[in-house]
């Protein structure tokens, strides 16, 4: 039940990151963007592979342009940063 929790203050914390000023999403996206592949890890022992794959899909589309711009630095390029 406590992961239940944990995946519900994620959501509401992530949905309030995104309200923020683009300056001020990085820090905190960061610790989520961090966060979330642990939480799905968990999901997916506790809850089984259908949920994690669920949760996977969810967080690739709300990360989708964090995830653009990390695999475009690894790939060498330079993406512009919004400001």
């Amino acid at each position: 039940m406590m992961l239940v929790w944990l995946l519900i203050a994620w959501v509401f914390a992530s949905a309030a990151v995104a309200m923020l000023p683009m300056r001020r999403q990085y820090v905190p996206g960061v610790i989520l963007l961090l966060a979330a592949p642990v939480l799905i890890v968990m999901v997916g022992i506790q809850f089984g592979w259908v949920f994690a794959l669920l949760g996977l899909a969810a967080f690739v589309s709300m990360f989708r342009n964090p995830l653009r711009y990390i695999a475009a630095r690894l790939r060498g390029e330079h993406p512009e940063i919004p400001e």
